[in-house]
């Protein structure tokens, strides 16, 4: 997928992770919220200046949300892109798979 096409995928919460910890946070609150209430996804925002550490942050993003939706008896079937957002920031866009095959990308 193209750049403009992830950034179309409707989001319904936008988060800006600077650490690790804010990444645990991230993932929990994305599980809580749920990713098949409404037909949009999330995304997290990281910062460039460190690759290293957007690596970690995308990993725990990503493991999170799936043990989390495990954990909850939630479907796992979660679908994500990540790409240059900005000059600041990486990011990475969550969505289930049945949202995005409704939503006819």
């Amino acid at each position: 997928m193209e750049k403009a096409d992830i950034e179309s995928i409707p989001v319904q919460k936008t988060f800006e992770i600077k650490d690790e910890k804010d990444a645990y946070d991230a993932a929990e609150e994305m599980v809580q919220i749920g990713f098949y209430k409404e037909k949009k996804g999330f995304k997290v925002l990281m910062p460039k200046e460190s690759e290293k550490i957007a690596k970690r942050i995308g990993y725990i993003v990503t493991t999170t949300v799936t043990s989390g939706l495990r954990k909850e008896n939630q479907h796992r079937d979660i679908r994500y892109w990540t790409y240059h957002h900005d000059k600041e920031h990486y990011a990475i866009v969550l969505v289930s798979s049945k949202v995005f095959d409704e939503l006819d990308f």
